[in-house]
C-alpha cells in the first residue's frame, strides 16, 4: 500500500467539519451525474429502445428485450465492484472516484451515437449491450467510493445522515434524467425517435466535467489514511481485500438479500411503472415529469430516513420502508392506471417516501458490516450484488409476469411483495451497526 497524504490530521475540528460538508457535497453531486446516466438508460429503455434498436419485433418483445440490455449494466455491477473496490481498498477511495466517473461519462455520451437498427442491424443493439456493460462497471465503483467517502469523513451518531447522501443521489439523478428526456419527449415523434432522445445522453459530456471538478478538489478518507499509516509502521503482508471479504461471507451474503428488494422497488418505480401509466392513456411527457417531480422530493425523504437511522437504527427504519411499500402497491396501480397526473403523481410520490426509508439507511447499514482494510470491496459487492439480484432482471420479470397474466398486475405485485419478505428476513438477522466503531470494527 503506498504512502498516504496526511491532509487532514493537522486540520482543525472547523476545518475537519468543513472538509466532511465538502465531501458530502461531492459524494451527493458525483453520485447524481453517475445516476443520471445510469437511470436514464432506465427511461430510455421502457419508451425509446425498442423502436429504435429492436424495431423489427412486436411492441412487448422489443420491450422486453430492451429491458434485457437494462439487465446487462446490473450484470456488470458486480464486476466493477470487485475491481474498483480492490483499488479502492488499496490505493484510495478518491483516485476510484474520479476513474469511474469518467468511464460512465465516456460510455453514456457514446450510446447517444448508436445508429439505429435501421442503419446497422443487430450491431445497435451489441455496442448497445457493451456500452451497457461499461456503464455497470462504472457504477460498480462509484457507488462504494461516495459511500465511503462520506461515511468516514463522519462523525459517529452521524454516519447514516452522510452516508445517505450518496444514495440520495440515485433519485436526483433519475430526476435530473427523467426531466431532460421528457422536455425532448415533447417533440414529434418521429423527431423524437431519430435524434431528440439522444441529446440527454451526449449533455453526459457536460456533467462529466462538473463532476470531475468537485471529485478533484475533495480530500481522501482520513481512516483510510489511518490504516495506510498503520501498515506502515507495523509492515505485514500485503491483503488482498476480495479474499478478506470471501473468508468470511456472511456479511456479504446478508447485506445482498437484505438490499435486494429496495432495488427491485427502485426499477420497478422507474420502468414498469412509467410503461403502465402511459399503457393506460397518460401522456407519456406528463408521466415522466410526475416521476421526475417525485424523485425530488424523495431525495428529502432519503436523506431524512438516514438521519432516522442514526437514532432509532438502520434495521427497523428500513422494514418499516418494505412493510409500508407492499401494503400501498394495489392502491398505487389504481392510481397508476386512472389517466388522472395527479394520482399518477401521488402513486410515484407515496411509492417512493416508502422505498426512501430502505434506501436512506441503506448505505450506512452496508458498509458498516466490514472492516476498513475491505470495506471498500465488501460494500461494493454487498450492493452491487443487491442491486443484480433486485433489480438487474426486475424488468424483464415484472413484463414477462404482466403480458403471461393477460396484463393483470396481481403477479407482479406478488413478486415484489415476495422479495420485500426475503429482504425484511436478513434485514433482521444483521446485527444493528449504528454504534459501530469503523477504526477498531474488523470481520
Amino acid at each position: 500500500m503506498p504512502t498516504a497524504s496526511t491532509t487532514l490530521p493537522g486540520l482543525s475540528g472547523k476545518q475537519r467539519q468543513s472538509e466532511a460538508r465538502k465531501v458530502i457535497l461531492s459524494s451527493y453531486l458525483g453520485s447524481t451525474i453517475e445516476f443520471y446516466d445510469f437511470l436514464l438508460y432506465a427511461s430510455a429503455s421502457a419508451l425509446v429502445f425498442p423502436q429504435v434498436f429492436f424495431q423489427d419485433l412486436d411492441p412487448l418483445a422489443g420491450t422486453i428485450a430492451a429491458y434485457g440490455t437494462f439487465a446487462a449494466g446490473y450484470l456488470a455491477r458486480p464486476l466493477g465492484g470487485a475491481i474498483f473496490g480492490h483499488f479502492g481498498d488499496r490505493l484510495g477511495r478518491k483516485k476510484m472516484l474520479i476513474l469511474s466517473m469518467l468511464i460512465m461519462g465516456i460510455a453514456s455520451t457514446l450510446i447517444g451515437l448508436i445508429p439505429g437498427s435501421a442503419l446497422i442491424g443487430s450491431w445497435g443493439a451489441v455496442i448497445l449491450v457493451l456500452l451497457r456493460v461499461c456503464q455497470g462497471i462504472a457504477v460498480g465503483g462509484e457507488w462504494g467510493g461516495a459511500a465511503l467517502m462520506a461515511l468516514e469523513h463522519s462523525e459517529k451518531g452521524r454516519r447514516g445522515f452522510a452516508a445517505s447522501f450518496a444514495n440520495a443521489g440515485a433519485p436526483s439523478g433519475a430526476a435530473l434524467g427523467t426531466v431532460v428526456l421528457g422536455i425532448f419527449s415533447t417533440l414529434p415523434e418521429d423527431q423524437f425517435l431519430s435524434w431528440g432522445w439522444r441529446v440527454p445522453f451526449l449533455l453526459s459530456v457536460a456533467l462529466l466535467v462538473v463532476g470531475l471538478v468537485v471529485r478533484a478538489r475533495i480530500a481522501e478518507s482520513p481512516i483510510f489514511e489511518a490504516a495506510v499509516a498503520k501498515e506502515a509502521a507495523e509492515p505485514t503482508k500485503p491483503k488482498v481485500p476480495i479474499l478478506e471479504v470471501l473468508r468470511r461471507p456472511k456479511a456479504l451474503i446478508f447485506t445482498m438479500l437484505a438490499g435486494a428488494s429496495g432495488f427491485a422497488l427502485q426499477v420497478f418505480l422507474s420502468t414498469f411503472s412509467v410503461s403502465y401509466a402511459v399503457e393506460n392513456g397518460a401522456a407519456r411527457p406528463v408521466v415522466l415529469y410526475a416521476f421526475a417531480l417525485a424523485s425530488v422530493i424523495s431525495v428529502v425523504f432519503v436523506v431524512l430516513m438516514g438521519r432516522v437511522s442514526d437514532r432509532y437504527g438502520r434495521r427497523p427504519v428500513m422494514v418499516v420502508g418494505l412493510v409500508g411499500f407492499i401494503a400501498v402497491i394495489f392502491p398505487m396501480f389504481g392510481w397508476l392506471g386512472s389517466n388522472n397526473l395527479l394520482l399518477i403523481f401521488l402513486a410515484f410520490t407515496v411509492g417512493l417516501a416508502f422505498h426512501a426509508a430502505m434506501y436512506g439507511p441503506l448505505a450506512a447499514f452496508i458498509s458498516e458490516q466490514f472492516g476498513t482494510s475491505a470495506r471498500y470491496t465488501g460494500a461494493s459487492l454487498g450492493y452491487q450484488f443487491a442491486t443484480l439480484l433486485g433489480a438487474g432482471f426486475t424488468p424483464t420479470i415484472l413484463a414477462t409476469l404482466y403480458a403471461g397474466a393477460d396484463r393483470s398486475v396481481t403477479p407482479v405485485a406478488g413478486y415484489l411483495a415476495a422479495l420485500a419478505a426475503l429482504s425484511t428476513l436478513f434485514i433482521l438477522l444483521t446485527r444493528e451497526s449504528k454504534d459501530y466503531d469503523l477504526e477498531t470494527h474488523e470481520h
